[in-house]
């Protein structure tokens, strides 16, 4: 069982930060320096990474906050819509930053006549290491409690409760993707095999994770976000089974 841990907010002398900004900025920061790294030790332009991640960092934080007012709470955001736009309000969904992510990062490579796969199948080893590193600050915050379990990974909550806590199992999760990342990169694998296989391995864990979820809203039995898992997860097969990646050796 872990013992309940919160933060919202710390003090360096007189100015007060985040938490949660903190840790997501910290995670955006060190995901860009190991896609750059990677982008090095490939051949490619390690300034074409830390340019593009400037763009998708503001697509990123802006498209979050889109996709959770706009699929998460609607009805609370039709009342309070300068909510919407205020960035100290709660509510982002990491899926409409990575749509936001991907549709400038798009935009990016082929302004500059870059080639996609290369470079998306370069800045995604960031991505894990990233994503390990932000969720802390989820948990921190718990911003997204989970069901009642007996589970040795629970958080026992103020209220003496146990409960899945899913910023603590998504931070666990990104790490275990990144090392599985650098034990897969023992051998030989074609260029769009860690893009393809991240859409597939992030997409099934994020799908089944969220049936956890106890706040989250329901269409039709799934999240919004698990609705979109399903496309990038049967994007994550076509791309692999498109590069022939499934069969390497």
């Amino acid at each position: 069982m872990i013992p309940w841990i919160e933060s919202h907010t710390y003090a360096i002398g007189p100015v007060v930060l985040q938490t949660w900004g903190t840790f997501v900025a910290a995670g955006f920061l060190v995901a860009t320096y190991v896609a750059a790294r990677r982008a090095t030790s490939r051949g490619l332009d390690p300034k074409h990474v830390w340019d593009v991640a400037f763009w998708i960092f503001i697509a990123a934080f802006v498209g979050s906050r889109v996709f959770h007012v706009l699929f998460y709470d609607p009805a609370y955001y039709a009342q309070h819509p300068l909510d919407a736009i205020d960035p100290r309000k709660p509510g982002y969904a990491i899926m409409g930053g990575f749509l936001a992510a991907a549709a400038v990062f798009t935009f990016y490579v082929r302004r500059k006549g870059l080639d996609w796969m290369q470079y998306a199948d370069t800045l995604i080893w960031g991505v894990p290491w990233g994503c390990g590193i932000g969720r802390i600050g989820c948990f921190l915050i718990h911003d997204h409690p989970g069901t009642l379990t007996s589970f040795a990974l629970g958080v026992k909550y103020p209220d003496g409760q146990t409960r899945h806590d899913l910023g603590l199992y998504l931070s666990i999760f990104g790490f275990l993707v990144g090392i599985a990342f650098l034990l897969l990169d023992r051998k030989k694998r074609q260029i769009g095999f860690f893009f393809g296989a991240f859409l597939v391995i992030d997409g099934v864990g994020r799908f089944l994770l969220d049936f956890l979820r106890i706040v989250d809203r329901r269409v039709f039995g799934l999240t919004p976000t698990q609705w979109v898992l399903l496309g990038t997860v049967a994007i994550g097969v076509w791309v692999l089974r498109a590069r022939r990646v499934l069969q390497s050796p």
